[in-house]
């Protein structure tokens, strides 16, 4: 494991995950074509908070107004996989174990309990946004995920099978990762 990730693993400050937050607001308000609320002067808890409200009532209003989910679906995709291609940069993400750890450092940035497995099986036992969003709106804002991991393993894919948000016990999901080093 790379130094950069063995040091996030253990310890990354809230100063950083709020700006790596603010960078997850400015896609989703992008995506969706919407103005940021503001957050200045909010903790990172707060934030988090605030962009589980955001993001529900962005997909809601998508649902409600009868939008093309699959278009809102490719833009969060799309920016998120350019957020993903920056990390990947940034933490030198060159193995299937740095993919994974980086998920996993991801994930718990944003209070969810991420487990991955180099055969591709994911488990995702907690999620801070289960308690906010619907079985729909978590179908949409998912598309963050799909997105943001592809962008970290160059071009990997993520597909759910089971959520939360559908009253199963956890999420379960395959992450499909291109050949890389083991």
């Amino acid at each position: 494991m790379n130094l950069l990730l063995h040091i996030s693993r253990s310890y990354l400050p809230n100063c950083i995950k709020k700006r790596k937050l603010c960078e997850l607001f400015e896609l989703t308000a992008r995506a969706f074509q919407s103005d940021l609320p503001s957050i200045r002067g909010l903790s990172y808890d707060d934030c988090l908070v605030e962009y589980a409200r955001f993001s529900k009532r962005q997909a809601e209003e998508v649902i409600r107004q009868g939008h093309d989910q699959e278009t809102i679906k490719m833009r969060l995709s799309h920016n998120a996989y350019q957020l993903g291609q920056k990390l990947r940069s940034i933490f030198r993400i060159r193995t299937r174990k740095d993919v994974l750890i980086l998920c996993e450092i991801l994930y718990q940035t944003l209070k969810i309990e991420f487990s991955g497995q180099e055969s591709g099986e994911v488990t995702i036992k907690r999620c801070f946004f289960s308690q906010w969003y619907t079985p729909e709106v978590c179908d949409i804002i998912s598309a963050l995920d799909q997105g943001v991991i592809a962008g970290i393993s160059a071009g990997g894919s993520l597909v759910f099978h089971e959520r939360i948000t559908d009253g199963k016990p956890c999420c379960r999901a395959t992450l499909t990762l291109k050949d890389m080093d083991l």
